[in-house]
């Protein structure tokens, strides 16, 4: 009894797979795509917003190491 329960598991996994596919087409068609303009303004601000917290960081680290140099040193 288990086999056939497989076999059938199997054949039905062909249809369900084509029906997904389908599903995920007709879902892909209703997202809005970025234009190429807000696509480049989004990765402007993410490289800047990046680049200012990198050396906000770098900054504190600095800071931090010459208190310590000074207190150990």
């Amino acid at each position: 009894m288990a086999i056939q329960e497989q076999i059938s598991k199997a054949r039905d996994i062909v249809p369900r797979s084509v029906t997904f596919l389908q599903e995920v087409w007709a879902e892909l068609k209703k997202v809005h795509w970025p234009s190429r303009q807000e696509t480049y303004s989004a990765t402007v601000v993410v490289v800047v917003v990046t680049m200012v917290v990198a050396v906000y960081l770098g900054l504190v680290d600095f800071g931090l190491s010459m208190l310590l140099r000074f207190m150990v040193g």
